[in-house]
């Protein structure tokens, strides 16, 4: 892991930690409106894969066809969504949104579409506990 790693502080307040894969952290956006997960590479001052070794790109498609087979098996989405933007916050993350032609965003891109609608304490806990046992599996 990268010593000098530190999560920026907007992806810290938008989402809840779940778990440490090998690469990366994975965390849930805290809008549930949509199975909304990220994965966040442990390496210091990454803004674009490209910043990632060769070996760290293939760990990062490895945990991002593991996190999406996770959100399939888990939510049963009529599309998986995986982006790398990085426009708002710079540091390298990857968003996995399962999306329904029933959310409140579809079809269009979930950014702005309606307000984030927050997971209480106790739905945070739930979910943290589920994902987190979900998240170890095949470790």
């Amino acid at each position: 892991m990268d010593q000098q790693f530190e999560l920026h502080p907007q992806l810290a307040k938008d989402s809840v930690w779940l778990a440490d894969w090998p690469l990366c952290q994975v965390r849930l956006i805290n809008d549930k409106n949509y199975p909304w997960f990220l994965l966040v590479p442990r390496r210091s001052g990454a803004r674009d894969i490209i910043d990632l070794t060769s070996t760290e790109q293939q760990l990062l498609w490895q945990e991002s066809s593991r996190l999406s087979l996770l959100l399939r098996q888990e939510f049963e989405p009529d599309k998986l969504n995986v982006a790398a933007l990085g426009n708002m916050v710079p540091q390298l993350h990857l968003h996995h949104i399962a999306r329904f032609n029933t959310d409140p965003a579809w079809p269009a891109p979930v950014w702005g579409k309606c307000p984030a609608l927050p997971y209480s304490d106790c739905e945070i806990a739930t979910i943290c506990q589920h994902w987190a046992a979900l998240a170890q599996q095949g470790n």
